[in-house]
């Protein structure tokens, strides 16, 4: 669901309304996008398997970025959070296959852990286009 007129776009994850954040936010031309897990309909996704756990955690963000018309060539920023320094190159072949030819600016941390024990990825993107604010505007005007 999306709020134009916040340019807030709500996901699925239940952690939303218990701890009050928004999937995405539209601040100016930017769009940022909240920690993405590889979590679906109540489970984790790929257990053991971080490129797997990579792969769907951008796929999130990814879905959340067409809430706003955006899509991975418009990401200039991901971060990505690893429970452990051994997945570094299964996350990065991961961000790689689908940032490959944007490169945005990237970082990796490796990280104690995450809200489930059997996450082993969570990523962050931030998009960017240029008119991206005034045309949130205009549609949020002609209420659609």
């Amino acid at each position: 669901m999306t709020d134009r007129a916040a340019r807030r776009l709500a996901g699925f994850s239940p952690y939303e309304d218990e701890i009050g954040f928004a999937r995405a936010v539209a601040a100016g031309d930017f769009v940022l996008v909240s920690g993405c897990t590889a979590w679906y309909n109540g489970m984790v996704q790929h257990e053991g398997d971080p490129h797997g756990q990579a792969r769907d955690a951008f796929g999130v963000a990814l879905e959340a970025l067409k809430g706003f018309g955006l899509g991975a060539e418009d990401v200039v920023r991901t971060r990505m959070y690893l429970t452990h320094v051994r997945d570094t190159e299964e996350v990065g072949r991961a961000h790689k296959e689908l940032f490959g030819s944007v490169r945005p600016a990237s970082t990796m941390v490796v990280v104690d852990a995450l809200l489930d024990s059997r996450m082993m990825v969570e990523v962050e993107v931030d998009a960017h286009r240029t008119g991206l604010a005034a045309r949130l505007a205009s549609a949020a005007e002609e209420g659609t």
